[in-house]
């Protein structure tokens, strides 16, 4: 444990950003997820993929992924749309 009050500080600062990323990337992970079975079942949602692009582009902007991560995923889901219509 820190005895330094500013470290102190910075932990909580730490802690409070950790569980908000984490709760942002699960939802991700999930929108991913679930745009990518519709596709590969053959009923390829507009609405399910144009949502799993829009949080990945707001989880690049807030940083908690990077943007070519963002990148990549948004093009791998685009890819498996293209393949499923």
């Amino acid at each position: 444990m820190a005895n330094i009050k500013s470290q102190i500080k910075r932990n909580r600062q730490n802690e409070k950003r950790r569980v908000r990323n984490r709760a942002v990337r699960t939802e991700l992970r999930t929108r991913i997820k679930k745009a990518m079975t519709a596709a590969d079942s053959g009923e390829a949602s507009d609405s399910d993929a144009v949502e799993a692009m829009k949080l990945i582009d707001k989880a690049a902007a807030k940083g908690i992924i990077h943007a070519n991560t963002a990148s990549r995923r948004k093009s791998r889901l685009q890819k498996r749309l293209n393949a499923a219509s």
